[in-house]
């Protein structure tokens, strides 16, 4: 997957201008593919020059703000990347490595470190919570559209959990080995 099809998902959503589409990905998109804002910028960039997208003149002001939308070509980018094959995502963390390290050398040195991953996996999934109480509180009948949103946020909410139960499990027996 390339950064281009991240954006043209998020165009598609919405027309956005480029620090829109900035904010809007640090908040949705931004928890499950990492990109700067230069990226992105330098992504819409190239994506232009392909004919993916183009911009919408706002006439009503003068400012030089560029709203990008998305073009026929890169709705067809879009399809024919949806229906290729990709494998399952490989777990890179490099937690895993430094502990396999610490397996090897001892002292417990890694603990303070997986106490920080505790943490952070603690805050992510307070960060998710409240945002499935925001956005998915209501048991109405929901569009297929909300439907893919909030399961993809169930899954980042039920691997924030596994991630919490993984480190509470490992720090306290780490703990003994002193």
């Amino acid at each position: 997957m390339s950064l281009a099809h991240v954006l043209l998902t998020s165009l598609i959503e919405k027309p956005s201008t480029g620090i829109e589409l900035a904010r809007r990905f640090d908040r949705s998109m931004g928890f499950f593919w990492g990109a700067t804002h230069q990226q992105i910028y330098r992504e819409l960039s190239g994506m232009l020059i392909q004919g993916w997208i183009s911009t919408i003149k706002d006439t009503t002001t003068n400012q030089r703000k560029k709203t990008y939308q998305v073009e026929s070509l890169g709705r067809q980018e879009l399809v024919q990347w949806m229906v290729k094959h990709s494998e399952p995502a490989q777990l890179r963390e490099e937690l895993m490595v430094r502990l396999r390290a610490e397996a090897q050398l001892g002292e417990n040195t890694i603990l303070p470190e997986l106490e920080n991953h505790l943490k952070i996996h603690q805050e992510k999934l307070a960060i998710y919570e409240a945002i499935f109480k925001k956005d998915f509180s209501q048991q109405e009948h929901q569009s297929r559209t909300l439907y893919i949103h909030k399961m993809i946020l169930q899954l980042g909410i039920n691997m924030e959990i596994e991630w919490i139960k993984w480190l509470e499990e490992i720090i306290p027996r780490l703990k003994q080995f002193d």
